[in-house]
């Protein structure tokens, strides 16, 4: 059994990061989820009953302990969502340079060429975000 000593904001800043690493894993699996993280999810967030002033962080149904609404609708995903747009831009502003370059493999060659065009496109997200996109079908 490993044992941490942490200060009540560490503690909170723990089930934080135990959350969004569960929330990344899972979310999109469906009924396919991994359980061995819904599992450590639990153990930790079962941490709350030890702790004063933590009784609005978590659920328990079945002798399960679980993130509580409260906790989920407490702006953590408001952290994911900022994450999420970071990496939709990235993704997006590279593969349309990749596109743009008829998704070349990328080679040393032309390696400043694919940079160059992402941080355009990237430039262009950060002024104005999707509104300058079209789909031409």
């Amino acid at each position: 059994m490993i044992h941490f000593d942490l200060s009540t904001k560490d503690f909170r800043r723990l089930l934080d990061l135990v959350y969004i690493g569960n929330w990344v894993l899972n979310s999109a699996r469906g009924d396919d989820r991994i359980t061995d993280y819904d599992d450590v999810e639990s153990l930790i967030f079962a941490q709350c009953l030890q702790e004063k002033g933590t009784e609005e962080l978590y659920d328990i149904d079945g002798g399960v302990v679980y993130p509580s609404v409260a906790f989920s609708e407490g702006g953590i995903h408001e952290a994911i969502m900022d994450y999420e747009d970071s990496v939709f831009f990235d993704i997006l502003a590279e593969e349309l340079a990749r596109r743009d370059m008829e998704f070349a493999p990328v080679t040393e060659e032309n390696y400043n060429e694919l940079s160059q065009r992402t941080e355009e496109y990237l430039e262009e997200f950060d002024e104005n975000g999707v509104d300058n996109l079209y789909l031409d079908k």
